[in-house]
């Protein structure tokens, strides 16, 4: 009788069949660990067996260059320059004794001090340690993606056959699979914000909007096939207080939000975004702003000091370097969320580039190309440090309190801090940092000897 039906009729069913199967594996296998926040360990084993098949890859591409005498990989360093912290009155002393003998005793101008300037200028030029922080970050072996691999000319029969298998895999299998579970949970995140948004405000409605915002998160987080390792869950920020992470990429706000409950704040947008924001604003006190008052940093403030005065409302999340860093260093923090009092509860976010580079550099690619790069790489792993509760001293203003929770988030990231501004990205550098330098050595020139900054 089945093989008595039209040609249609076969298509139609097996078409439908198919997608009976594959929405029953979704739901078995993705949706409802993840409304429990359990896993089957399917994405470990994954990774496992992809850790296996980039070191043979690796291994594989070194000995054809070794055999050929190239170098195959730059070695990655944080400098190629040498650089000893040096302030610049001990820095001029040095060249005016190796110059003409003379050293800092009388306070007079000499010529040779442009050589100091002139020599910063150009360890700052050829060793620039901001521009490179906007960069995708050096992998040290070959992840079999071409985006991260120059050395084709090193690739075996065997390494293009893997190579394009790999393609097939991440094209025609993952692509298609995490666009259906980005679908899945997008849809549940807007449907179920709206239809708890309905219900009275008390204990009911605050429980059905966590566990809906935590099982949608965490079915994106699938989406990503995103593989993270919580440490410190002990520490996780409370009501009341504030959150404070580096800043990677856009995808942080899933990695934490699947893990922890948290009131958001931004900008309020349009499109898909803003009907986003619109339905989630009515389960959940997220705090969005008019585009106009983004810019008021009183009015900012304002809401949200009165958010974390009401103990009852959710941490604040917030990622105060303003940009995207590329996953090696942590740069300045702006110190507006560390002016209004509360308790900060630091995070820290590194992710490992073997599998998938998180970083968005937004000057090269727009969302939806990083999003179609992110749901092609094979993985997103990360691990994720909560900190110990931190609060501002008597004696610190917020600017000193912000340096102290950044360098606290570096050093259990393994990053390095760095005091420069993420704006730099975009902006050029404030003329404040060149004044400092004038200022510093007109003192040295009139003889004030009173404590100096270092340079």
């Amino acid at each position: 009788m089945f093989l008595l039906l039209p040609f249609d009729s076969l298509v139609v069913n097996l078409l439908g069949i198919s997608i009976t199967v594959l929405f029953t594996l979704l739901l078995v296998f993705i949706i409802v660990p993840a409304i429990f926040g359990v896993s089957f360990g399917i994405r470990k084993v994954y990774m496992k067996t992809l850790l296996k098949i980039f070191q043979w890859a690796t291994l594989r591409i070194e000995r054809g260059a070794k055999e050929k005498n190239h170098p195959l990989y730059k070695p990655y360093v944080n400098g190629i320059i040498a650089k000893e912290p040096t302030s610049l009155e001990e820095e001029i002393k040095e060249i005016r004794r190796s110059g003409s003998g003379k050293a800092l005793d009388t306070p007079e101008f000499e010529l040779s001090d442009i050589f100091y300037f002139c020599r910063k200028g150009i360890e700052t030029i050829m060793d620039d340690e901001v521009t490179k922080r906007f960069s995708a970050e050096e992998l040290e072996s070959w992840n079999l993606l071409s985006r991260t691999n120059y050395n084709f000319h090193y690739i075996s029969l065997r390494l293009t056959v893997l190579w394009g298998l790999g393609v097939l895999i991440r094209y025609c299998f993952l692509l298609p699979l995490r666009i259906a579970l980005a679908f899945t949970g997008i849809s549940l995140l807007v449907t179920g914000t709206t239809v708890v948004g309905y219900l009275p405000n008390g204990r009911c409605k605050e429980f059905l909007s966590k566990h809906v915002h935590l099982m949608c998160y965490r079915i994106c987080v699938r989406a990503l096939t995103a593989i993270i390792t919580y440490h410190d869950r002990e520490n996780r920020p409370r009501n009341g207080g504030i959150c404070v992470a580096n800043h990677t990429s856009p995808i942080d706000v899933i990695i934490l939000a699947s893990d922890g409950y948290y009131a958001m704040v931004g900008q309020i947008h349009g499109g898909l975004m803003g009907v986003i924001q619109r339905a989630m604003v009515k389960a959940c006190p997220h705090v969005w702003f008019e585009r106009s008052e983004v810019k008021d940093r009183h009015l900012v403030a304002k809401r949200l000091t009165e958010h974390v005065q009401d103990k009852s409302k959710l941490p604040i999340l917030i990622f105060p370097e303003g940009t995207c860093i590329n996953n090696t260093s942590v740069m300045m923090f702006k110190k507006g969320s560390f002016e209004i009092g509360a308790t900060v509860y630091p995070v820290a976010i590194k992710y490992d580039p073997q599998f998938g580079d998180a970083f968005w550099n937004s000057s090269k690619y727009g969302m939806v190309t990083y999003l179609l790069r992110m749901m092609t790489s094979w993985a997103i792993v990360c691990s994720v440090w909560y900190l110990p509760p931190m609060t501002r001293q008597p004696e610190e203003d917020a600017v000193q309190f912000a340096n102290r929770v950044k360098s606290a988030i570096a050093r259990q990231g393994g990053l390095v801090d760095l005091l420069w501004d993420g704006g730099l990205k975009r902006e050029k550098v404030k003329d404040t940092f060149k004044e400092e330098q004038q200022k510093l050595y007109s003192k040295m020139i009139v003889g004030n000897h009173e404590d100096r900054s270092r340079s």
